[in-house]
């Protein structure tokens, strides 16, 4: 095994990621995140003249959440760039290689890797974001992290929470960059510059009870419950657009819990997620949704998780694009694929664009970050924040 300053060249600016993140993934954080992990966060922020804002904003199901705000303020009237990403990671599952907490970096053909939970998704990311402002002067502009503990689980009480912060203390950035893992065969060839919206939506169809063999006594609730499913799923919601592609109602569970071959049962329910671009708006998909159930005898109630956002290509995208091939050779894609991140919440606040590591291994058993990517990621971030500010 490789050790930490093995791996780094001599005289790279950047080798402050790697050692950021080995701090960083060495903690457990399993969402929601709290404590130590942003212990570490802050002592990476504070001896750069950040000012750092930590709170709890309430119990998700499986505990508290912590987030954190860290600013360092720059000249009046200078811009305003943001980092925006997640402490907590998913749960590391059985079987890896090394520990999942316990950061290793291990010799490949391509070049070292290092293993550890979280590595792409996404402590890598965020201290390479730490290393990039490291040596950016304070009077070059306002530098912000809007940094949550709850983006891997049911995200109530982290990026919302963050934006009420910033909108109470007046600290409103100019543009955000989230560093979720968007890069999918090199680092560099895709940015996200827009997500779909999302809602999933509970159905039910309320029955009575009875004997098969007298059905008369009875009322079946699943003939309902499976034409309701059926208009639903022959629903074409649209085509696409220039920028996203079809939306799309997709089934994903159904449920009557009946142990008894001989009972008509009292109640059927079933469960469909709608993954929607922005021709619609998460309440308008839910009232045709509830006007389908009600057809047919049943009730619909919906959780929407997000709308869809789109930064269009211009000013923002160019100038991540500009720094990305700088470093890389590569021009980003610019891409609204994938699922939905925190960004459907910090579009409410300023332009935002996705941008980070290689997410192959993101969520798996045994993920990893190649270092030579941490490393130049540092030095795109690093441009990234220079433009901006300079803008």
């Amino acid at each position: 095994m490789a050790t930490v300053s093995d791996s780094v060249p001599a005289g790279d600016r950047s080798m402050g990621a790697l050692e950021n993140a080995v701090a960083l993934m060495i903690v457990p954080s399993v969402t929601p995140a709290v404590g130590r992990v942003f212990d570490v966060m802050a002592g990476l922020l504070e001896p750069q003249g950040f000012a750092v804002h930590r709170f709890i904003a309430g119990e998700a199901p499986d505990g508290p959440v912590e987030n954190l705000f860290a600013i360092r303020t720059g000249p009046a009237g200078s811009r305003h760039f943001a980092f925006a990403g997640h402490l907590d990671v998913v749960p590391p599952g059985e079987g890896w290689a090394s520990g999942p907490f316990a950061p290793e970096i291990r010799q490949a053909p391509g070049g070292d890797l290092l293993f550890g939970r979280g590595a792409v998704d996404m402590k890598g990311s965020i201290a390479a974001m730490a290393a990039a402002v490291a040596d950016i002067p304070a009077e070059t502009g306002t530098i912000s992290f809007i940094i949550t503990g709850d983006e891997e689980g049911p995200a109530l009480y982290g990026t919302r929470a963050l934006i009420d912060h910033i909108r109470a203390a007046g600290d409103m950035p100019d543009l955000c960059l989230v560093g979720e893992p968007t890069s999918v065969n090199r680092l560099g060839d895709m940015m996200k510059i827009g997500r779909r919206g999302s809602v999933n939506i509970w159905l039910t169809v309320e029955g009575v009870q009875g004997h098969v063999a007298y059905p008369h006594l009875a009322d079946n609730p699943i003939p309902p419950l499976v034409a309701m499913l059926a208009e639903l799923q022959a629903l074409v919601l649209d085509e696409g657009t220039d920028w996203f592609q079809p939306s799309n109602l997709e089934i994903t569970d159904m449920a009557v819990g009946n142990p008894a071959h001989n009972v008509i049962p009292a109640r059927a329910e079933a469960r469909i997620s709608i993954r929607f671009n922005d021709l619609h708006r998460g309440e308008e998909l839910v009232r045709r949704v509830e006007e389908v159930a009600v057809r047919h005898g049943g009730s619909a109630k919906a959780i929407i998780s997000g709308e869809s956002f789109l930064t269009l290509p211009g000013e923002f995208s160019e100038l991540v694009a500009s720094a990305v091939e700088a470093e890389t050779g590569v021009r980003p894609e610019a891409s609204t694929s994938g699922g939905t991140s925190d960004a459907r919440f910090l579009k409410d606040l300023c332009p935002v664009i996705e941008f980070g590591l290689v997410n192959a291994t993101m969520h798996k058993r045994d993920e990893a970050v190649a270092v030579d990517d941490l490393l130049t990621l540092t030095r795109i971030y690093r441009r990234i924040v220079q433009a901006a500010l300079a803008s």
